[in-house]
This record gives C-alpha cells, structure tokens and sequence, in this order.
C-alpha cells in the first residue's frame, strides 16, 4: 500500500488557540489521489493536541472553559519550577487529548459524522509556528 506524507503549517495565538483544520486535511487527502485508507495527523509538540469536535462557538468556548477548570494556569506546576517557562498548564492540556488522530477515508472523502470537525489546539503561553505531519496510507 502507498504512504504519503504531507503537512499543514499554521500561524497559531497560543492560549487554547483553536483552529478547524477539516477543510486542509480533506483537500490533502483528495490531492494525494488515494481512494481508500486512512490519514494520521500528528502534532510535534508536547504543547499542543488535536481532536474533533462540532466546530461552532458555543462548543468550542465550553471546550476552553474545561481546560481552564482542569488546568488553570495560575496553579504551580513542576515543570515551571523546573524550567521557568510559565507554560507547565500547556504540557498537562496537550497530554489529556493527545498529539495524534486517526481518521479513515472511502472514496477519497474522510469519514466524520456531519457535526465532526477536525481540530488542533495550541495550548502553549505564545504565539507559535507549528507544522501538523500528516501520514495517509491506502490505495
């Protein structure tokens, strides 16, 4: 079976910056020429994640609320005694999603419910240039 890998480079704000990468990941998997098989995004930063979600404001501002009840950044983290950095609140956000996600696709379309989009958060405390590996496989 064919490999490819490609990638998607985005301009990020930090600070739970949200970004719909649906439509990039799609465009991709259509331009590959691949009919069936599946995509793995991945992020290499241990500040960021991806997951999907229904992209519309109300959900998008529960998911940032979450993240500030579950991590806020004003706790103390041993990371920031560690390294000074003040962004120990980002390590743990990224690690509760996971920099990975795997989504199949039949007849070059991705397979993702009508309300399920494709998301990447960066969750680091400045903004950043990040570039999203993505790794389709099928025929």
């Amino acid at each position: 079976m064919p490999v490819k890998t490609l990638s998607i480079e985005l301009s990020t704000r930090g600070d739970a910056d949200i970004h719909d990468i649906t439509d990039q990941v799609e465009r991709l998997v259509t331009q590959s020429g691949l009919k069936d098989g599946a995509v793995t995004i991945f992020c290499p930063s241990s500040t960021s994640a991806l997951t999907t979600i229904e992209y519309e404001p109300g959900a998008v501002s529960d998911l940032r609320r979450l993240f500030d009840e579950l991590a806020p950044a004003d706790r103390a983290y041993a990371h920031e005694a560690a390294w000074h950095d003040g962004n120990g609140h980002s390590h743990v956000r990224a690690s509760l999603l996971g920099p990975s996600l795997t989504i199949p696709f039949v007849n070059g379309r991705l397979t993702l419910g009508t309300w399920q989009q494709i998301i990447y958060v960066d969750f680091d405390n400045k903004p950043r240039r990040r570039e999203l590996i993505l790794q389709l496989i099928g025929e």
